[in-house]
């Protein structure tokens, strides 16, 4: 059973939203505020935080670029601010998905689901073959992990979205890929995502790899197409 922590100040959307979710098979816990999500952190760490940007105290944003800097858990943001800026906003401080109120409890179902599908929290990891290590320009990507080490050995924190598209990258090296194939390999072909979306999340990814902004990045543009992951890679099993 997946646990998730719901964390929003409106204590009558907190309760729907939990029998809701408690009701299709998830275990669920809530906090009001920042200080209750540490709280809760403290107890269990969950596989998903849900997280409302407009909070009292810490806002949404500030809690998830520090819930980003320290777990590994996958996020979801809560807004009443429809702007796609905002949206980019918590796609760079590191959020997996983002929906804006008000929404259909069920379209918050379908994303929960595919948020765990896409970082793996679902399976059963005792059952499952190891997966290999991918490796390229002195970088290890641990793909049963789901862990990414420097050429130096440190661990590199990604978000769940980071991991997905750098496993999709590292997969198909030096081959040109469009957004929206980028997309359908990482989050599947029914994901409604925006092609802004990929970008975010490759300006990350190459903060992270290119340690040198004067050397040619890892993750070349190609203009009016998409991107070329260009390192050679290495699979070991």
């Amino acid at each position: 059973m997946s646990r998730l922590l719901l964390v929003d100040d409106d204590t009558e959307v907190l309760a729907l939203l939990k029998k809701f979710l408690e009701q299709h098979g998830y275990s669920v816990d809530v906090a009001t505020d920042g200080q209750a999500l540490w709280r809760a952190l403290e107890r269990q760490l969950p596989d998903l935080v849900i997280l409302d940007v407009m909070l009292p105290g810490d806002s949404g944003l500030v809690l998830c670029q520090r819930l980003r800097s320290e777990h590994s858990m996958a996020i979801i943001m809560l807004t009443a601010m429809s702007e796609l800026s905002d949206r980019v906003v918590g796609l760079e401080l590191g959020a997996d998905d983002y929906l804006s109120k008000p929404f259909d409890a069920r379209e918050l179902l379908a994303r929960v689901r595919a948020v765990l599908r896409r970082t793996g929290e679902v399976r059963s990891v005792l059952h499952e073959r190891p997966r290999p290590i991918l490796e390229f320009a002195g970088w290890q990507l641990d793909v049963t992990r789901r862990e990414l080490r420097s050429p130096d050995k440190v661990l590199i924190p990604l978000s769940a979205g980071e991991f997905e598209l750098l496993l999709v990258l590292a997969e198909h090296p030096q081959r040109v890929l469009s957004r929206q194939q980028l997309l359908d390999m990482a989050r599947g072909e029914a994901y409604d995502a925006f092609d802004r979306s990929v970008d975010v999340q490759v300006s990350r990814l190459r903060r992270k790899l290119d340690a040198e902004p004067s050397r040619s990045s890892m993750i070349r543009t190609i203009r009016h197409i998409g991107y070329l992951f260009t390192p050679s890679v290495v699979v070991k099993r």
